[in-house]
Formats: C-alpha cells, sequence, structure tokens
C-alpha cells in the first residue's frame, strides 16, 4: 500500500502534471507549426524558386535491379528538413520575442512603495523630535 501512495504523490504533484500539460501543447503547437511551414510559407517559396519541390530531388546511386530496390540519395528531403527547420526556429523566436516584450511592459509598471506601518510612523515621529530637542540645546 506504501508504493501506491508513494506513486500517487507523484502523478499529482504540481510539478508533473505541469510538465504533462506543457508537453501535450507543445505536441500540438508542433502540428499548427507545422502546418504552418508546409502549407502556408513552402507553397510562395516554392513558387519564388520556381516551383521546386525540394522532396522531389535525389540521386539514384544503384538502379532498380529485378526483385532489388533502387539505392536512392534523397538530398531534396534532408534539404527540404532543414528549410523547416529554419522557419520553424524563426516563427518560434519571433513568438518568444513578442511574449518576451508583453513580459517587460508589464514589468515597467513601478509598484507604489508600501506604506510606511503604524510603528514606523511612530518611531520616525519620535526621531524627528529627538532632533529638533538635540538643535534647541546650546
Amino acid at each position: 500500500m506504501s508504493l501506491l501512495n508513494e506513486f500517487k504523490a507523484f502523478a499529482v504533484k504540481g510539478n508533473v502534471v505541469d510538465m504533462a500539460v506543457g508537453i501535450i501543447i507543445g505536441a500540438a503547437f508542433g502540428k499548427i507549426v507545422s502546418s504552418f511551414v508546409g502549407d502556408v510559407i513552402m507553397p510562395p517559396i516554392g513558387l519564388l524558386i520556381g516551383g521546386v519541390d525540394f522532396s522531389d530531388l535525389a540521386v539514384t546511386l544503384k538502379a532498380a535491379e529485378g526483385d532489388i530496390p533502387a539505392v536512392v540519395l534523397s538530398y531534396g528531403k534532408f534539404i527540404q528538413t532543414i528549410l523547416d527547420f529554419v522557419i520553424v526556429a524563426f516563427a518560434i523566436f519571433m513568438g518568444i520575442k513578442a511574449i518576451n516584450r508583453l513580459k517587460r511592459e508589464e514589468a515597467v509598471a513601478p509598484e507604489a512603495p508600501p506604506a510606511p506601518t503604524a510603528e514606523e510612523t511612530l518611531l520616525t515621529e519620535i526621531r524627528d523630535l529627538l532632533k529638533a530637542q538635540q538643535d534647541k540645546q546650546p
């Protein structure tokens, strides 16, 4: 029974739950970014470079013989993956930059200093009275 209690305490800790939520949201965000790159960004880039689809670029190292498939070096898929990575990294950079700007704007608003407590106010008055008495003495 102790093992079950330990597992329950571990599984419902705030950090574990927060991490799980972060992973789930990250996976969903990854799908959004992949769709954005593949469906929105890459078609105009392909159009700008003459309609070249990088994923089709390949070199056949050895032709197919009978039941043995061809040996193909698919360097286009590699180029496409690198390009996708650069676009995703830039999109994430811009998103984080915007979030950081919002955080800085929130932090810029200075907080008013806390009002002195009644005890501090009384001590300040006593200090001022003692200083006034010292100034009167020759």
